[in-house]
């Protein structure tokens, strides 16, 4: 029998027991080995999608960014107001024809009734000689008719005057008869005929007396009709003439000629717009603004014109209510006297004051409201690295200034300029 060292491990025997627990032992070491692994995994992974970059690029340099503040909300628009003149008289032709002398030049003041331009066109002349040729010849007829009128009632009152006559002497010579029958000297059949004779003189009379009233009607009503046609006839000659006189055009108001660029023998057509007449040294405001105050603007609204580090107290007077490119176009004229050196085309900061200041969540206006209508923004983080996409409710709009009512909490930061080209981006990347 062989000895072995104290130190020896001498083989015992493995009971069913002992057995299982070796065999667990080795599997509960590959399970945590695997578990770690795949922790392991697991985060650098999460490192892996956490390193990747997610949401649009965008430039810091390139966006306008704005804190939501606490403040008082000015009722307010402001906007560039242009200076145009208070009065505008246009010049458009109303006849056409070649340019044959233009004594003014544009930017002139003219007087009323001072010679701006004069047209000739050949074709206006002869229509007024035929014309005039037309009223000459009716006029010629008329006088015609006048005249065999007054003939024709001579005639009638000498045949009048002698069938009157030739009544009397019948009426006088049956008076003769009747008192030579009483006499004895005449028989009943003359005193009868003495009678049928006056009586057919007196039948002749009245028919002749009815057939010249009723011939001097016709000749009357003949007249009246080519009178008529005469009057006609000088009212279309009248007419002419002016068309005529139109190539001869003087200023209609005293002004300053503005847009006014025409040259001799240059050609103008009926209608053409050549220029206007300005009301000198008086002047109104005219300017744009963003249809969300359609509704809320109307004329007599009071506000103020920036000129000279001066506010001048203005207000709104007409508002067209076409919108073109979400804006429609509004007037304003000075409440006192106009600040003297204005000049047309003059650019003004003017506001139009709507109500009084109110406490309010505020957030600086900007070109994203336009491309939102206002119904959500982008947020930016606390690190300034990135911005979400946020859904937001505002009220009023005014002095730079849009009201927050709900979304957006004091302190925040959120992008003002245009997010025309951010596409559907729900997040944005913003690096230098």
């Amino acid at each position: 029998m062989t000895d072995h060292p104290k130190d020896a491990n001498p083989e015992v025997p493995v009971s069913g027991a002992n057995m299982d627990r070796v065999v667990a032992r080795p599997r509960y070491l590959r399970a945590v080995k695997l578990g770690v692994v795949g922790l392991i995994v697991v985060l650098i992974a999460l490192g892996i999608w956490m390193a990747i970059p997610r949401g649009l690029s965008v430039k810091s340099a390139d966006l306008r960014i704005a804190a939501v503040t606490k403040g008082d909300f000015r009722d307010e628009i402001l906007f560039r107001a242009n200076t145009i003149p208070f009065a505008s008289v246009m010049l458009d032709a109303t006849e056409g024809g070649r340019v044959e002398a233009v004594p003014v030049r544009d930017g002139n003041l003219v007087k009323q009734g001072d010679l701006l331009f004069r047209l000739s066109n050949p074709q206006r002349e002869q229509d007024v000689l035929a014309r005039a040729s037309d009223v000459a010849q009716q006029v010629a007829n008329v006088a015609a008719l006048r005249a065999a009128l007054v003939a024709a009632r001579s005639d009638h009152h000498r045949r009048i005057a002698d069938l009157e006559y030739q009544v009397d002497r019948a009426r006088k010579n049956l008076a003769r008869n009747e008192r030579l029958a009483e006499q004895g000297f005449l028989s009943a059949a003359a005193i009868e005929e003495s009678r049928d004779t006056l009586q057919q003189q007196v039948r002749l009379l009245a028919e002749a007396r009815i057939d010249a009233a009723e011939e001097n009607a016709t000749r009357q009503r003949a007249i009246a009709d080519m009178d008529r046609v005469l009057a006609g006839l000088n009212q279309g000659l009248t007419l002419v003439r002016a068309t005529t006189q139109a190539l001869v055009v003087r200023a209609p108001t005293a002004g300053r000629l503005t847009d006014f660029r025409l040259e001799v023998g240059t050609s103008v057509k009926q209608g053409d717009h050549l220029g206007r007449i300005d009301t000198p040294e008086r002047y109104k405001l005219s300017a744009l603004v963003d249809e969300f105050y359609l509704s809320r603007v109307a004329p007599g609204l009071a506000g103020t014109a920036e000129i000279g580090g001066k506010n001048v107290p203005v207000v709104l007077t007409r508002l067209n209510s076409q919108v073109r490119d979400r804006r429609f176009e509004i007037e304003l004229e000075f409440s006192g006297e106009a600040p003297e050196g204005l000049q047309p085309g003059q650019t003004i900061d003017t506001r139009i004051t709507m109500g009084k200041p109110a406490p309010a969540t505020l957030l600086q206006d900007g070109a994203f409201f336009t491309d939102t209508n206002g119904a959500w923004v982008f947020v930016m983080a606390p690190d300034g690295k990135s911005a979400e996409r946020r859904a937001v409710t505002f009220g009023r709009r005014g002095a730079g200034q849009i009201e927050v009512l709900s979304g957006l909490a004091e302190a925040e930061r959120v992008i003002v300029s245009t997010y025309s080209g951010f596409g559907n981006a729900l997040r944005l990347r913003v690096g230098e």
